[in-house]
C-alpha cells in the first residue's frame, strides 16, 4: 500500500473570507472547510499549470514551425521526385 508523505500548510485569512470559504463548503458538500480549500486550491493549481505548459509548448513549436520556414532543410530525393511528377502532372500544354 502506497501512502503518500503529508506535510502542513498553514495560512491566516480575513475573517469574512473564511466565512465565505465555509458557506462554499458546506453548499459543495464537503466535509470540511479544509477539503474544500484544498481542493479548490488543486483545481486552480492545475488550471495554472497547463496553461502554463501550454504556453511553453506553444512558443517551442512555433520557433520550431518558424526555423522551419525561414531555413528549411534541403530537399531529399523522394521530395525531388514528388515535385518532378506533379509538375509533369499540372504541366500546362
Amino acid at each position: 500500500m502506497h501512502t503518500s508523505q503529508k506535510t502542513r500548510f498553514d495560512t491566516r485569512i480575513p475573517k469574512d473570507q473564511k466565512d465565505l470559504f465555509q458557506q462554499a463548503a458546506e453548499l459543495g458538500g464537503f466535509k470540511t472547510l479544509s477539503e474544500f480549500v484544498i481542493y479548490s486550491a488543486k483545481v486552480q493549481a492545475e488550471i495554472i499549470v497547463k496553461k502554463h505548459e501550454s504556453i511553453v509548448t506553444s512558443k517551442k513549436d512555433a520557433k520550431i514551425f518558424f526555423d522551419a520556414i525561414i531555413n528549411p532543410p534541403a530537399a531529399n530525393n523522394e521530395l525531388k521526385k514528388a515535385a518532378s511528377s506533379y509538375n509533369k502532372r499540372v504541366a500546362i500544354k
